[in-house]
């Protein structure tokens, strides 16, 4: 009887970790399935203003190009597709904050109470710096470098960009400029993780900066306007990820034993 005790108690440990599993499944389950009806929901919605969305894409070009040019469809399909498409990435990029939420109902009973208060304002501070960073690229970016190569496009050239190569480069230069406006979030977090101290921040500053106009060099288009565009706010967002880390570090303390 005594021997049996403890299989039966090593079978229950084992019955109750398989139904804690499949309630984790359950509710990953049901997250993802928010999320993708939300993303979908959205999608549907910005589909019958898809072309107006993209002719607001294009206003940086457009605006730009001699004689009030226009873009050109090269593939038979592309006129409906490009527009689609883009009506797609304006869901997935309105729907950020939906879908965040989602990763962080999900993981977020499972967390230190310290770690969560920490994990909300690292969120925020990324989603907003995202979408600074796409805005920076529309406002001010794609004008400037748009631009610089009209302007030294020869006379005896006709510019009539194709649609799908256009939103590709928007999509790109978002991208890059969404991600590294992650900077400030980025070093916190390294912090944070102990990986590296704010005085050792300070201390490669130089090293930074070179890094950084490497960077800007190699996922930037090939003119010197988008390349100092991204290196220099950058540089000005490492300095605001210092001085965040600084504000953080001296609040951090030791985690809890347990979740909440």
């Amino acid at each position: 009887m005594n021997d049996a005790d403890p299989r039966a108690a090593a079978a229950d440990e084992a019955g109750g970790a398989e139904l804690r599993l499949l309630d984790h499944l359950i509710e990953l389950r049901a997250r993802l399935l928010r999320a993708v009806v939300g993303l979908l929901i959205v999608f549907l919605a910005l589909l019958p203003f898809a072309a107006d969305i993209f002719a607001l894409l294009a206003g940086p070009l457009l605006g730009k190009l001699p004689d009030s040019g226009k873009l050109t469809a090269y593939d038979p399909a592309g006129g409906f597709f490009v527009p689609v498409k883009l009506a797609f990435f304006t869901a997935l990029f309105v729907t950020v904050p939906w879908l965040l939420y989602q990763a962080w109902a999900f993981v977020a009973p499972g967390l230190y109470k310290r770690e969560k208060r920490l994990a909300l304002p690292l969120l925020g501070s990324a989603v907003t710096l995202f979408y600074a960073g796409c805005a920076f690229a529309y406002f001010l970016v794609l004008p400037a470098v748009f631009g610089f190569l009209v302007k030294f496009t020869p006379s005896v050239v006709a510019m009539t960009p194709d649609i799908g190569k256009y939103l590709d480069f928007v999509l790109v230069i978002f991208l890059a400029f969404g991600a590294s406006f992650e900077l400030p979030v980025a070093l916190v977090i390294l912090v944070l993780l102990g990986w590296v101290t704010p005085q050792q921040l300070r201390e490669a500053r130089g090293y930074a900066v070179v890094g950084i106009f490497v960077i800007a060099a190699v996922i930037t288009p090939p003119d010197v306007v988008s390349q100092l565009m991204l290196a220099i706010p950058m540089c000005l967002l490492y300095e605001l990820g210092i001085l965040a880390s600084r504000w953080i570090t001296p609040r951090s303390a030791p985690s809890e034993s347990a979740p909440e």
